[in-house]
Formats: structure tokens, sequence, C-alpha cells
């Protein structure tokens, strides 16, 4: 079957790659694509104004809202599935507690599968994060995250659900982002780096060292078309599900 598809934030880097993405597939059917700034055509596809995805919604009776965009953005869009009665699977990051929040919320009208990445090496990334990090206890962490000079929020949302598996595995540990001046190193706390240039889509990596030796942990995406490929698996997925919340691992298991 078919899953018919609404993409948000059509003109931008991540909407361009989703819709690039899913006209190369025969198993999602792209039904209508909005962004803040209508008008142009992207993948040929007519991209319309984003103000009137409501109505729009109502219309086209897409199966699945994909989402890229900003925070504040993703809430609206997804507060308009909801009335919809359309899912939503959304990768936008540096949302806040309150932005999760209303996500969750909405999770009580229609499904809502969330991921800070859709990469499937991230995901096979975070299983080995969780097995190193036990067994090499006691050992010093550093996360370093890269990406494009356009990108907002740091540490990216990557980076922080990475800290939070290691948290889970370890407990709750200090954060020290970046360092400067006499800074010396706390027992137990996790060093966060964030890089940004050029037009690196993502790299990630988690560094253990101690007991005379390291262990580094890399995954780098060549591509966001690989973020766009696992959002279209997940809409696939999503698509006729009860209301809930679901995560991407669910996807790939």
């Amino acid at each position: 079957m078919t899953v018919r598809v609404a993409v948000t934030g059509a003109t931008g880097r991540m909407g361009g790659e989703v819709l690039a993405a899913a006209a190369d597939r025969d198993d999602v059917d792209v039904v209508l694509a909005v962004s803040r700034s209508a008008g142009e055509t992207v993948e040929g596809v007519a991209v319309e104004a984003a103000d009137d995805l409501p109505e729009l919604l109502a219309e086209r009776d897409p199966d699945v809202l994909v989402d890229f965009t900003g925070p504040e953005s993703c809430v609206e869009y997804a507060a308009a599935c909801a009335e919809a009665g359309v899912a939503v699977v959304s990768g936008t990051t540096g949302l806040g507690d309150d932005g999760f929040d209303a996500l969750r919320n909405v999770a009580a009208d229609v499904p809502v599968l969330y991921a800070s990445n859709f990469s499937r090496g991230i995901a096979a990334l975070r299983r080995a994060v969780r097995e190193a990090v036990p067994a090499l206890d006691g050992y010093d962490i550093e996360l370093t995250e890269t990406h494009h000079n356009a990108k907002r929020d740091a540490p990216s949302g990557t980076a922080l659900t990475i800290l939070e598996d290691i948290d889970d595995v370890r407990g709750a540990a200090e954060r020290v982002h970046g360092r400067e001046g006499e800074a010396p190193r706390s027992e137990g706390e996790v060093g966060v780096h964030a890089r940004r240039a050029g037009d690196i889509a993502g790299e990630h990596e988690v560094l253990l060292a101690g007991n005379h030796e390291s262990l580094s942990l890399t995954h780098r995406a060549g591509s966001r078309g690989v973020f766009a490929a696992g959002a279209l698996d997940a809409a696939a997925w999503l698509s006729g599900r009860d209301a809930e919340w679901y995560d991407f691992t669910e996807v790939l298991e």
C-alpha cells in the first residue's frame, strides 16, 4: 500500500532531501508540501503556504506528515495534524521540555514518531555506546559532534540523545561543554564539544579513555539523504498505527 505523505519545510535543506528521497520510492506518495516561503517547485512538487496547513491537510488527506523544521513550527504543525487525524514523523531538534510535552500530548490523538536522528548507523552507534560504557567502568568519556555552519542548536539533538544513553547506563553525570583556561577534569564528568564548519552533514564521536587505552566510536553521515530515507521508512511503518508515542528503534526492529 502506498502511504500518502505531507512534507513541511519543503524549501529547506531536509525538506528538499525528503522530497528527493520520496521521488525514488514506490511505497510513498507526496500529496502535499508546504513551507513558509511558498510558490516554488521542489523535486517536481509545488510548495504551498504553511499557514494554510490545517485546510490543506483536510483537502489532501495525507496519512503521515514528515517534519524537519524548527521547534515552534514543529509544535504548530503537529497540533494541526492532531486536529486532522494525520500521523506525525518528526526529526526536528532544539525542542525544549515544553516542545516535547506538546508533541507527547499530540500522541494522545494520533501516532507520533520522534527521533533526533533517522540514521541506521546512529542507531547502531547508540547500541555500541550502551554496551561499551558499562564495560569500561570508570573510563573518561568525551563526546564531540560536528555539523554544517548553518546548524542552530548545540549540542546536536543526536548528541543529547547519546548523552542520555550514557546517563542511563552509568548514572547521571556532570556535562562540561568545552574547556578554557585552567579546567582540570572532574571524576565522572562527560566532556561535550560542538563544532560547526562547512557543509558537514553530521559526525559524532564518543571517546572512552583509561587504563592506558582508548576506544573511539564514530559515525559520519556522508549526506543528509540518509536521514530523509530513514524518516520515510518511519512514515511507511507508522501509517495506520494506534495513537501513541513511537521511537525509531521500533522501526528498525
